[in-house]
């Protein structure tokens, strides 16, 4: 990993956090459009549940494409994928270099931006969207990106997860039944080949994620024989 000075940027009105400048990507088309990846030490892009941007389309391939950083320089390299990544409108075939503001595709359908770090980004990529300004959990539908006590949670939910966390939250307050979650988190499969233990096991994950960030607030309550309700606030 390239080692860069610290810097401060404004996480939200009233906030200051500190932060390592990293190399980022930024989605621009596709589903995730919006959402953004510090790289640390790797980046994997792919359909499987190990990737750090996870992309749930048959057309991406379980391991895609990776970025790493090789003798100070950030390269982008495809991992044999079936539909090929693409730099500045070329499909590549071997590692190669990224520059500031280089854009590159995932199976033609996913765009996205490497930038260098945080700070050549433009400004409103930093400032998180906020609702309601004291919410302790806010979600953003368009990048699906999550935010606890006003810090993003990273690395990001898996597709399962942040689909049970939306549906959760857009109906805050009220009690959803156990197989209308189903339904909502399985649409794109067989959702009655999903067994309760799975359901199970997902919410667990996601309470886990949760309380990484807050462990003062039980996000997620289970009303037995009933379903699930979201609690915003005690």
């Amino acid at each position: 990993m390239i080692k860069q000075p610290e810097k401060t940027f404004l996480g939200q009105p009233g906030s200051l956090l500190r932060q390592k400048e990293c190399p980022v990507v930024v989605a621009i088309q596709g589903p995730l459009d919006g959402r953004r990846w510090e790289i640390q030490d790797e980046l994997i892009i792919g359909r499987g549940d190990d990737c750090q941007i996870q992309i749930d389309d048959r057309q991406v391939s379980r391991h895609h494409a990776r970025i790493t950083s090789v003798d100070g320089k950030m390269m982008l390299e495809d991992l044999a994928s079936k539909n090929g990544t693409f730099l500045a409108g070329k499909v590549i075939t071997e590692s190669v270099p990224l520059a500031d503001a280089d854009m590159f595709q995932i199976a033609i359908i996913y765009k996205f931006v490497f930038y260098c770090s945080d700070a050549t980004m433009p400004m409103e990529d930093l400032i998180p969207p906020l609702s309601g300004g004291e919410n302790r959990l806010v979600v953003d539908e368009k990048s699906r990106r999550v935010w606890v006590q006003g810090k993003e949670l990273t690395p990001p939910l898996s597709a399962p997860q942040f689909r049970l966390l939306g549906e959760l939250v857009s109906h805050a307050g009220r009690v959803i039944p156990r197989n209308q979650l189903i339904q909502s988190i399985w649409a794109d499969e067989a959702a009655e080949g999903v067994s309760e233990q799975a359901l199970d096991a997902l919410i667990r994950r996601l309470r886990d994620r949760l309380a990484e960030m807050d462990t003062s607030h039980n996000y997620i309550v289970t009303v037995r024989g009933h379903g699930l309700r979201f609690n915003e606030k005690e």
